[in-house]
C-alpha cells in the first residue's frame, strides 16, 4: 500500500490564506516555548512535548487508514537526516527565545531563504548570480543591525538563532529533495519520531507537570502548533505556487512582534526597526530576482 498524493490544484487565494494562518500558528510553537522557560518547566521536557504530542497526533489521525504506508519511505537515510535538521532548529530556538525578544529571534530567522539561496550552489548544483549574492550579503549586514556584536545589546544567544536558521536552511533544502519522493504526512510522521527518540533519554527521571491552566495550555498548544503548522503549508503548496507563498513568511515578523510585545511584555528596539526591513528586503529581492529568471527560462522554451 502507497499513501496517495493529493492532486495540485490552482487555488491561489486560499493557498495564501492558508499560509497566513500556517505562519500564525508557527509563531504560537515560539510563544509557548518562551511561556514555558518563564514558567520554570525544564526545557528538554518542552522540547520533548513539541515532538512527542506531535508524533503521537499524526499516528492517532493518519496510522488507522494508511497503516504501515504511514510509515514507509523511499529514502529513509534523508528522513531520518531532515529530522535530526529540525531537532537541532528546535533545539537552538527554544533556548534562544528564552534569552532573547520574538521579535529578534523571529528577524534572525529570516536570514533562512538567504541562508538557502547560498546552500543551493553547493547543495542542489544550483547558479547564483551576483545580484543574489550581493542581496545575501545586505541580508546579513541587516543581521548584524540586528544582534548588535560588540555592544551592551549583544547577547550570544543570538548566535544559536543564527545557528537555528542555518539548520533551518539545510532542513528546507531536505525537504525540496524529498519532495516527489515522500508525501508529506510520511515526513511529518519521521519528523516527529526522530525527535521524540532523540529527546526521551533527556527527560526519564527529571519530569514536571504543568502546574497552572495557562502552563498546561501551552504545553498542549506547543505540540499540536507543531504538526498544524506544519500540515497547513503542506496544504497551502497544493493551492498556490512557492513563489506566490514565498513573500507572505515575512509577516510572521508581525505576529512575532505582537506576541512579544502584548504576551511578554518586550517591544521592538531601533536595531529591529533598521535591521529587520534590510533582512526582508533582501530576501524579497532574491524572491523576486528567482521569479524573474524562472519567467526568463519559460520564454525561451516557448520560443523554443
Amino acid at each position: 500500500m502507497t499513501i496517495a498524493v493529493a492532486p495540485v490544484q490552482e487555488r491561489r487565494l486560499l493557498g495564501i490564506g492558508l499560509v497566513l494562518i500556517a505562519y500564525f500558528v508557527f509563531t504560537l510553537i515560539d510563544s509557548s516555548a518562551k511561556w514555558l522557560a518563564q514558567s520554570g518547566m525544564p526545557t528538554p521536557q518542552f522540547m520533548f512535548a513539541r515532538y512527542a504530542i506531535h508524533f503521537f497526533l499524526i499516528t492517532a489521525l493518519l496510522a488507522p487508514s494508511q497503516g504501515r504506508a504511514l510509515a514507509r519511505s523511499r529514502n529513509i537515510k534523508l528522513e531520518i537526516i531532515r529530522g535530526l535538521l529540525l531537532l537541532s532548529t528546535t533545539v537552538c530556538n527554544f533556548i534562544a527565545v528564552q534569552y532573547l525578544p520574538l521579535t529578534i529571534t523571529g528577524s534572525i530567522n529570516f536570514t533562512m531563504p538567504l541562508m538557502m539561496c547560498a546552500l543551493s550552489v553547493p547543495l542542489l548544483g544550483e547558479t547564483v548570480g551576483w545580484r543574489r549574492w550581493t542581496a545575501i550579503l545586505v541580508g546579513f549586514l541587516g543581521v548584524i543591525v540586528i544582534v548588535r556584536p560588540g555592544t551592551d545589546g549583544f547577547h550570544p544567544a543570538a548566535l544559536l538563532s543564527l545557528t537555528g536558521a542555518f539548520g533551518s536552511a539545510l532542513y528546507f533544502i531536505s525537504t525540496r529533495k524529498l519532495a516527489g519522493v515522500d508525501s508529506p504526512a510520511t515526513q511529518q510522521f519521521y519528523a516527529g519520531l526522530i525527535a521524540t527518540i532523540c529527546l526521551a533519554p533527556f527527560i526519564i527521571g527529571n519530569w514536571e507537570w504543568p502546574t497552572t491552566f495557562a502552563d498546561w495550555f501551552a504545553f498542549i498548544l506547543i505540540g499540536v502548533a507543531g504538526l498544524t503548522g506544519h500540515q497547513l503549508f503542506s496544504i497551502a503548496a497544493r493551492y498556490a505556487p512557492a513563489s506566490t507563498l514565498a513573500p507572505f513568511a515575512y509577516l510572521q515578523i508581525v505576529y512575532m512582534t505582537l506576541s512579544s510585545w502584548l504576551i511578554f511584555n518586550q517591544p521592538p528596539d531601533v536595531g529591529i526597526y533598521i535591521g529587520a526591513p534590510i533582512v526582508i528586503g533582501s530576501g524579497l529581492y532574491i524572491w523576486w530576482r528567482e521569479r524573474a529568471m524562472a519567467r526568463s527560462v519559460t520564454t525561451i522554451s516557448e520560443a523554443e
